[in-house]
This record gives C-alpha cells, structure tokens and sequence, in this order.
C-alpha cells in the first residue's frame, strides 16, 4: 500500500461513526492537516470532520505512528469536548513566541462595541496566556500514546481565543464573556484567508490554513499577516511531504457568526 492508502484505510476504520465513515478525499484531506502538524507548519489541528471521539482519533494516530508516517511528538487532546492533536514541540515553540514577541493581533469582537477593534493583550489576554502556559507545561509531561484531557479547569476560558492561539493564526478573536457570548461582526466585511497545498505524492490538494480579520482592520494589521506568511513560507521550504503552497485572500460579509 502507498502512503495515501495508508491514511485512507485508517481514517475509514479508526474514525467511523455508526457505519458510516470519512470519504477518501475526506481523509486525505484530514492527512495533509495532521502532516501538517507533524511537520510543524501548523501547531495543532482541530478535529471536525465527523462525530469520532479522541479515543478514535488516538487509535488513528497510533496506527499511523507504527507505520512510521506520522513521528511520536504528536499527541491528542481533548479540551472541553474538542478534539485536537498537537504538536508538542511546535505548540510550545509558538506559544513561547506569542508570549515573548506579540505575533499575534487580538481583535476585540465584544458585543457592546459598535466595530471591532485591537485588543489590549495585557489586559484582555494576561489570564489566557497563564492558562496557556500551564497547558503547554502539562503537554511536555504527557504520556505519549494517550489523549490528553484538560479538564473542568477550561470551563471559564474564552475557546475562541484558546482554539486560535492553539491552532497558529495571526489574528484571534476575544470577546468579554461576564458580558455577552455575542460579538459584533454580523454584516462586518471580513477578510478570509486560506492557505492550501498538495501532496507531492499524487497531487492531492488540501486546506492547512482559514481564518479571518475584520478588513477595516487590515491595514492595522499588515505587518501581523506579512510576518506569518514568511514563517509559513520558511517552514514549508524545510519539507518535501508537500508542495505548491497557495495563500490566497478573499472578502466575505454575513448576517451572523459564531464563534
């Protein structure tokens, strides 16, 4: 078997629901994120796909890890019913950055406010960032092999933010959420940006990368975005899993979102 057949059987036999199952582009698409991660392009990846639990998404990552495609530093974890898998060592690296260097802009959505705005990261994010340092200590000390549960302890924390800063965008949203769960982008014009790649082994193209910032804001927040893309760049040279990496920019408005 290839490679890509690999990934396929077992996305199809680790990860199915009931009887139905994830299609083969569906599970290609899932083995370009997780090699993605793998490859630290991206620090974690937020499991979606389908209703599998993290014990699923161990089993498909074990099975992947005894055939030598995926390496051991990638481990699962389940954050307040969310499925991810990290990188441990890329995870680590980029909150330490973040904390250290603010390169990422943090765009206040509260409700009460008529436009988004960027955000204070001392004063909105100091508690986050404590949280997140705790996180990544805990991930160094876990067990490989094993989901990874954070715990009641995550109940109070503004996911939105948490999943962003996990997941490597540029740019997270945070909201006050004593005040309201709302936030103030409906019929806000926002810019969407989305990185994708393909296998260099049959072609297959897949999304790594989708987030957004209010395009009122771009300009504010160009040199946040620049930077990201020339990291993502670098990163993407010191591979040869992947190839003919696209970013790519596009304007969206809707009545609502949920975050």
């Amino acid at each position: 078997m290839s490679a890509a057949e690999h990934y396929v059987a077992a996305a199809q036999r680790c990860l199915r629901v009931g009887r139905k199952s994830l299609s083969s582009s569906q599970s290609l698409d899932l083995a370009a994120q997780v090699t993605a991660v793998d490859l630290g392009l991206k620090p974690a990846l937020l499991y979606d796909s389908n209703g599998a639990g993290v014990e699923q998404l161990q089993q498909y990552l074990s099975s992947l890890q005894s055939l030598q495609l995926l390496s051991e530093s990638l481990l699962t974890m389940d954050l307040n019913g969310n499925c991810l898998i990290i990188n441990t060592s890329a995870a680590r690296s980029h909150l330490e950055r973040v904390l250290s260097d603010g390169s990422v802009a943090v765009v206040d959505v509260s409700s009460s406010l008529e436009r988004p705005l960027i955000a204070d990261r001392q004063t909105q994010l100091k508690t986050t960032f404590q949280h997140l340092q705790l996180l990544a200590g805990d991930l160094q000390l876990q067990q490989p092999q094993k989901p990874f549960c954070v715990g009641s302890r995550c109940e109070e924390w503004n996911l939105c933010t948490v999943f962003g800063l996990l997941l490597g965008y540029p740019f997270v949203y945070w909201f006050d959420q004593a005040e309201s769960f709302e936030n103030c982008l409906s019929m806000t014009p926002l810019t969407l940006t989305t990185a994708s790649a393909a296998w260099r082994a049959d072609g297959h193209r897949s999304g790594l990368y989708s987030f957004s910032v209010p395009a009122a804001l771009q300009e504010e927040t160009s040199c946040t975005m620049e930077n990201w893309k020339l990291h993502l760049q670098e990163r993407f040279k010191e591979q040869n899993i992947l190839k003919d990496l696209s970013i790519s920019q596009s304007t969206v408005t809707l009545p609502s979102v949920c975050l």
